[in-house]
């Protein structure tokens, strides 16, 4: 009997309705399934008084999934399939994100689609892709203040009342380096296509090793985006006497006060996306966002008598 999970955002009706009919059509084929909400990968933002406790990898996991489940099934949109990766990548669970949100550019088909694809699930008609993530650490001194799981990008800036911060950034064994700026972006080239964009940074396909340092808003010319290899880490220093303020894939978050620093390297683990065709990701960045769409032609010039 194969073992199955459902993760499903349960503040989408849409989403609770689709749970429920592939929950009956999954045990109808003989699956043993396990549901749960994604609520469990959204760690939130907590307080700087007391200090947060980190929380294990481990201790995101739904009861029942495991090692042993042939795959997991994503219900929502792309915030859902951030928060269910976190939930779920320690255990190497392959899944399958189903769009019932609006852009899903994570996603993989949409909720209308689902019986056909059961089918294929099923009969093993499907490629598995690997996505990098990293683990985020807040340190202060010797102390681990917060830890978390990053498909898309750690953001750290400046707080809205306070002015342009510092940071002093190292990677790996190189010397380190100043970026006077609103804050910083660490991407994955999963990310490269969400936030890091929208400031400037460049789009990486998702098959190259390498992480994106991006500052947002920087008061200098020189300061632009960084390509680097994702086995280097990256530790982040704030050189400025203001908190500031970090998140995590847009879900979750810390304060960062001047005397703490922040570590940021590649998780021992992937994310697994199931792809019902070969990835095709030029064709998925021409229909989510529009990139290498041909210009419309302008009209022909006609000679006035």
């Amino acid at each position: 009997m194969p073992k199955v999970g459902i993760l499903y955002n349960d503040t989408k009706p849409a989403a609770c309705r689709a749970a429920e009919d592939l929950q009956s059509d999954l045990e109808a084929r003989g699956c043993e399934v396990c549901v749960s909400s994604s609520a469990g990968g959204l760690l939130g933002y907590v307080q700087a008084d007391p200090p947060p406790k980190p929380i294990a990898y481990k201790s995101l996991t739904p009861e029942g999934f495991d090692e042993t489940m042939e795959f997991a099934i994503v219900l929502g949109g792309d915030g859902t399939v951030l928060a269910a990766c976190r939930q779920i990548a320690p255990c190497h669970i392959p899944i399958l994100a189903v769009n019932t949100g609006h852009l899903g550019f994570l996603t993989e088909t949409y909720v209308n689609h689902l019986t056909t694809v059961m089918d294929d699930l099923m009969a093993g008609q499907y490629h598995t892709e690997n996505r990098a993530i990293l683990t985020v650490t807040v340190y202060r001194q010797s102390e681990r203040l917060w830890q978390a799981l990053c498909l898309n990008e750690m953001v750290v800036h400046r707080e809205p009342l306070t002015s342009m911060c510092h940071f002093e950034v190292q990677i790996g064994r190189h010397a380190p380096v100043d970026i006077a700026a609103d804050g910083v972006i660490v991407a994955t080239p999963t990310g490269s296509t969400a936030y890091a964009l929208s400031t400037g940074g460049p789009v990486v396909t998702p098959d190259v090793p390498v992480l994106v340092l991006v500052p947002i808003c920087p008061h200098s010319l020189a300061s632009r985006a960084l390509v680097f290899s994702d086995m280097e880490p990256l530790t982040l220093f704030p050189a400025t006497p203001n908190p500031m303020v970090m998140v995590v894939d847009g879900n979750g978050g810390c304060p960062i006060q001047p005397q703490d620093r922040i570590e940021i390297k590649k998780a021992p683990y992937d994310a697994r996306f199931i792809r019902l065709e070969l990835p095709e990701f030029f064709r998925l960045l021409r229909e989510k966002l529009g990139w290498g769409l041909p210009h419309i032609a302008k009209p022909t010039a006609v000679e006035l008598p």
